[in-house]
Parts: structure tokens; sequence; C-alpha cells
């Protein structure tokens, strides 16, 4: 459709006086091309290359919209009654959580489920006091009358994928429900998930997530913004349009069938949920989402630990999809499938490529600043515009699904959405080549603080996520940008100031919060990070 609107758009200016004035822009703008210099040309076929693929990634985004919209009709209908309950094991994965761990117990003791049909396990990598607390929590349950048990395993071989997969080997339970220690399911969870498997084709269901601590910060709005384009136009697109999606770790209820014959879990990418669910799915179990289903979770309030977050699962798909993708493209499945596939699993090598970007916009403006404004006009301006400008309507849409009443009120924070993509391209370009280049990685856990509301605070509490060296960069592009900005405005150069200013900020914005809460606030109460406190990387599934 698109290939043929384009074509339709060029047939029309062909066949009108304007076709004239379009003939004088394209002379000019080859001419231009073709009395570059050898600096002209090391700079623009790089650029235009970026330039193309970010584009077609940015198309992506159109489509999945238009995916959802069209295909508004394919979702899953109310579920038939049970005439009987299966019995089900809750697998609660945790590592050094000793702030969140009871409450989550306590979430879960609540269920409205019969407690003879539970089998509630534990699942311990903890290395801190979180052990002393957990089993204090589970034997308190335990008196109960509670089906909980505590297991602790004294290495972390596997991670978390490890974990899940010890714990299956002593469940009980038909089904498998998993919960991350930082959400919060309602008490009827399982009554409203389970009644979908009576279809035996369906091999896992996944409810969304929502957030308890959304207007804590600036930061936690733009996580939710991030996250419900995933849950809303993401998830709903594919799943609608029968495409594969995945489990994501947590709020969902697995076929314990499915997961045995996908293989299990498997720990060598560091996002085993993404693995699985592909592993699945290639095995022909169906799966289903749920968005009307919610689980309250807990946002990261950290920078570094919001980049942590990001960079495992930049790093964590691109490892799928190096050992996931040639299977989905050698498997009998519809081309729609494979497509997908392949922009879902490698959409993060954007981020490398906008580092590079990044890079090369001042050399390409000077070179644009001598060849004229031309092929900007007929070039630039069309890939930057489907590279950006997609990333609005994918946002905007996934608010306007959510809050049809107060969605208007997300154009305020589009700027601060695209600034914090622009400003975690570093950390998340580093995890992506480490992917791509077979570096091997530890599966830490972002931290959680129990942050449900403004007046709850991080800066006493242990688990600080590290710096490193990468806010350092990230300020350094920050002035980059900014001598950018200067060199446009010597040259008149207005319309790309606006575009130049996002960089400025999102790096700066990221670069500065990281150095700011990493050393400032310790400087400020005089806190000391303790050596547990080294979490680099991790999701908010563990």
């Amino acid at each position: 459709m698109w290939i043929t609107h384009s074509f339709a758009v060029m047939l029309w200016v062909a066949q009108n006086p304007l076709s004239k004035y379009w003939n004088r822009v394209t002379d000019k703008t080859f001419k231009g091309l073709y009395h570059a210099n050898a600096f002209d040309v090391a700079v623009m076929i790089p650029y235009f290359l970026v330039l193309v693929v970010l584009a077609a990634y940015g198309l992506h985004r159109y489509w999945l919209v238009y995916s959802y919209f069209k295909h508004r009709q394919n979702v899953p209908g109310p579920p038939p009654e049970l005439a009987s309950w299966p019995k089900v094991t809750i697998q609660l994965p945790i590592y050094n959580e000793r702030y969140v761990i009871e409450r989550l117990v306590e979430a879960v003791a609540h269920f409205d489920y019969p407690r003879e049909l539970l089998d509630i396990q534990v699942l311990d990598d903890s290395t801190d006091e979180t052990c002393e607390v957990a089993r204090a929590c589970v034997e308190r349950y335990q008196a109960l009358g509670l089906p909980i048990h505590y297991l602790h395993r004294a290495n972390r071989e596997g991670f978390k994928a490890g974990a899940l997969g010890e714990g299956l080997k002593t469940a009980t339970g038909e089904f498998i429900a998993i919960f991350d220690a930082d959400f919060i399911p309602s008490p009827d969870f399982l009554r409203r998930t389970l009644p979908y498997f009576t279809d035996p084709g369906v091999g896992m269901v996944q409810a969304r997530w929502t957030y308890l601590n959304r207007d804590y910060s600036l930061l936690t709005e733009v996580e939710t913004i991030l996250l419900d384009g995933h849950f809303i136009i993401e998830h709903g697109a594919r799943s609608r349009s029968n495409s594969f999606f995945n489990f994501n770790g947590t709020a969902g209820v697995w076929r314990r069938a499915a997961i045995q014959d996908a293989g299990g879990w498997e720990h060598d990418t560091l996002t085993e949920d993404t693995d699985l669910s592909y592993r699945a799915q290639l095995r022909g179990w169906r799966f289903l989402y749920l968005p009307d289903i919610e689980c309250p979770s807990e946002l990261p309030v950290e920078m570094n630990a919001f980049k942590a977050q990001q960079a495992r699962w930049a790093k964590g798909l691109m490892q799928t999809a190096k050992k996931i993708l040639p299977r989905v493209l050698r498997a009998k499945q519809p081309a729609h499938v494979k497509a997908e596939a392949f922009f879902h699993l490698t959409a993060n090598i954007s981020y490398p490529l906008m580092v590079l970007l990044s890079t090369m916009l001042l050399p390409a403006m000077i070179v644009r600043f001598y060849q004229g404004w031309f092929q900007m006009l007929v070039i630039d301006l069309p890939l930057f515009l489907a590279s950006t400008c997609s990333i609005s309507s994918f946002y905007l849409s996934a608010q306007r699904v959510i809050h049809p009443k107060t969605w208007t009120r997300t154009f305020l924070y589009l700027p601060f959405v695209m600034a914090v993509g622009i400003g975690i391209s570093v950390r998340n370009a580093k995890g992506v080549l480490e992917a791509i280049f077979g570096v091997k990685s530890e599966f830490a856990r972002t931290a959680k603080y129990r942050i449900e509301g403004s007046r709850d605070t991080w800066i006493k509490k242990s688990y600080r996520n590290r710096a490193g060296w990468m806010p350092v960069a990230e300020v350094g592009l920050g002035f980059y940008f900014a001598a950018t900005v200067v060199y446009a405005i010597q040259n008149e150069n207005y319309a790309t100031v606006p575009f130049l200013l996002l960089f400025v900020w999102g790096y700066l914005y990221t670069g500065l919060m990281s150095l700011g809460q990493t050393y400032l606030e310790r400087l400020r109460f005089g806190i000391r990070a303790p050596e547990e406190r080294t979490a680099a990387a991790g999701a908010p599934s563990f």
C-alpha cells in the first residue's frame, strides 16, 4: 500500500505543471552530488545509509499503529466458565529484594483461589539480608495455612532462567504463573486468566502492566509512555494480526506443557522470556494478550537503574535475534509473521545507528551548507520525518487508547520522551554491539525500592546502580551538539535547531542525572555504596 501510494504521488507530479519545478530540484540535487568531493562522499553516503535504515524502522512503527486499528476486532472474547479449577504453581523469582518481597507475598496470599490448588514458590537467589526477610515471610504465611515454599540456591547459575527452571523441577501445578518482586497482582488474577486455557492450543496469556508510581517524577512519566507504547500498540498489533509476540517475564501464566515442549528455560540470552516465547510459538502454541487484565508494577525511579533496564532489554533482544531469527525465517510461517519477527527482534540496532548518526550530523550539516537546500528538501527531510515523526504517532496512539479523555497531555511529554530515547542510545548501543560480537555479561536486576507515592524516597536505601564511564560520554555528546546548535545559528540554519536541541537535552539530561544521582546525593547524605550495590544492568523482572 505504501509503495503504491508513493508511485501515485510520483505519477501525479509528472503529469502536472509542477513537474518543471520538480525537474529543476532533481537536476540541482544530482549536479550537487556529482560535483561532490571525496570528503562530501565519505560523509554523506554513511549518513544517508543510516537515515534509510532508521526510516525503515520508523515506517514499521507506522505499520504497527495501522495494524493495531485494522485488526481491532480480532481480540479474545469472554472465556468460557470452568467446571473445575486447575492446580497452579506461582513462581516468585527474587534476587536481593528486601524492600518488596513481603509486599509481593502478601498480594499472592490474598488470591481469590482455592488454597489446596495453589503451589507457591519463592525462588530466592539473594546474597544479602533478603534471605532472612524472605524466609521469615514464608514461614509466617505457612503458619497461616498458605501452601508456600522457600527455595534458595547457593549459586546463580542461569540467573532468573536457572531459578525458574529449578523451581519447575518440584512444581506441582499444571499452569505456571510468574510474578516479579516489583509487581502486585490483584486477588482475581488467576480467576480471570485461567479460563482462557480452556482452548488446549493456548500456551501462555499475558496481562498488561500498569504502574504504581507513574506520577513520581518526570522520569517515571516518560517510562510510562514508553512502556504503554509497547503494551498497547506493539503487543496489541502483533497479537491482533496473529504474529508472534513475547511473554514479558512477569504478570503472565504459562501452560506447563508449553514450557516443556519448547525445551524449557534457557539462559544463553539476557531475555529468556522472549527466547522461550519464540521457541514455544514455533512449536505451534498460541499466545493471548489480555490488555483488560492489569497488573500494577513499580517503575525504576533512578536514572542509572532505568538505563540498566533498557540496556539489558536491548542486548537480550539482539542475542535472541541471533539465536532465534534464523529458525523463524526457515519455519513454515506466513510472510507477515517472519517480517514482524525480524523488525521486533532487530529493532534495537537503531541505537548504535543513532549514535553513529549523532557523530555525523555536524559534518553532514557542513556539507549541506555548501551544497544548498534542495538535497535536504528532497532527500534528508522525508527520511528524517520517517525516522522521527513515527515516534509521535506511536506513543500518542497508545495514550489515546488508554486515556481517551486526557491523552492530549502527552503532547507536553513528547519532547522529553524523544530526548530520553536519544539519551539512552549510548548505553543501549554498547549492549547491542556486545550482543552482536558475542560479549557475555551477567544477568543483574534493576533495584526496587518500594516507591509507591511522591512521599517515598530511595536515596537512603541500598542497591545503587553504578554510573561507570557512560554518563561522561553522554555529557560529551551533549556539549558536541551544543556546538552544532551554535554552528547552525551562525549559518542561519534555524530549521534544524529544534531537532538539535533534542539531542543536546537528551544527552545532557541522562548523563548529568546519572552522575548527579550517583555522586552528589551520596555526598549530601553521606551514603557509602556497599559492595553488593553493583547492579549494572537489569530488567523490571528480576
